[in-house]
């Protein structure tokens, strides 16, 4: 029998510990790879579901029955937004070119906007309409439609609304603020320097001249007049004209039906069953790429919506 303390026992023990070592350390090797496996499907597996929240999958052929073509009008009218002229025209001329198109419905959810980018839409549902003469195109007011988006529902062939649906504010603004109290009070001097007389035109830092304003006023008026005058050609004897109609009050679906500024009750659903006598909708509205829209999902559009607020507080006209 072999003895305990002989040397060949204590290499056994010495060669079985190494043994159980190395297994040891191989096994984890094993599940560190197992765990890596894991963690790589699970990234996998978002990234799929990112692509899937973000990618519009279309479906091909869809267009090819009779429908209503949809586009939506929802936010700011603003160059950079969703409500860009640039998106709002793609859409339209889309939607107008389908030729299994029955019919067109402007959704709307603006409180209003850029009066340039308000009037290129107008402009161009206004051409659509002369080009494509069998194809109508009716504006639907949802939760509201004022002024910049009342100045694109003017060109429509019709409105609806609902009851307490929002309409008008038919009017322009041009708003800012004033620092020079404060910068007074903080001992803040303002420096200034301007090649042209006029070149600090309504700088909120410098105390505001009586011409400055005098001068601003008659850019609003212009193109109030120019909103009003749309409003008319669009509207034309539809319209039961008040002393307060083009003031900037805004209404409700109810009292829009009664000035004449609306046609009529109705829904998307409604109109493109009862009216264009088309139900089934397609949406032709631009939608963002993915870039756009992943950015979006993590808040970098808040960081963008703020600086344009920012921006467009101290911008030109406005009509909202």
């Amino acid at each position: 029998m072999e003895n305990p303390q002989s040397p060949n026992s204590d290499s056994n023990w010495e060669r079985k510990t190494l043994e159980k070592l190395a297994y040891a350390a191989l096994e984890e090797q094993r599940a560190r790879r197992r765990w890596g496996v894991v963690f790589k499907a699970l990234g996998f597996a978002y990234l799929v579901v990112v692509l899937i929240a973000v990618v519009d999958w279309g479906v091909g052929g869809e267009h090819q029955e009779r429908h209503t073509a949809m586009v939506n009008l929802t936010g700011v009218i603003e160059a950079r937004g969703e409500a860009s002229a640039e998106k709002l025209i793609s859409a339209l001329q889309s939607a107008f070119e389908e030729k299994n198109s029955a019919g067109v419905v402007l959704r709307i959810n603006s409180p209003g906007g850029s009066p340039v980018q308000a009037g290129m839409v107008n402009d161009e549902i206004r051409r659509l309409r002369a080009k494509y003469p069998e194809k109508p195109l009716y504006a639907v007011v949802e939760d509201i439609c004022a002024s910049g988006g009342y100045f694109v529902a003017a060109a429509a062939d019709g409105i609806y609304v609902n009851k307490a649906s929002i309409v008008g504010s038919i009017g322009v603004l041009m708003d800012g603020f004033g620092f020079t109290a404060t910068m007074d009070k903080l001992g803040v001097e303002r420096r200034l320097l301007t090649a042209g007389a006029n070149k600090g035109f309504l700088d909120p830092f410098s105390p505001q001249e009586a011409r400055h304003k005098a001068h601003a006023q008659v850019l609003l008026d212009d193109i109030h007049r120019q909103f009003i005058d749309v409003v008319k050609t669009g509207r034309g004897s539809r319209l039961k004209e008040s002393p307060d109609m083009f003031s900037g009050l805004m209404w409700t679906g109810v009292q829009s039906v009664e000035l004449g500024l609306a046609d009529g009750y109705g829904s998307v659903d409604s109109v493109a069953r009862d009216v264009i006598k088309a139900e089934k909708i397609l949406d032709y509205s631009v939608k963002d790429n993915i870039a756009e829209r992943f950015a979006k999902r993590i808040g970098a559009g808040a960081v963008h919506g703020f600086w344009s607020g920012f921006s467009a507080a101290a911008s030109g006209a406005t009509l909202r």
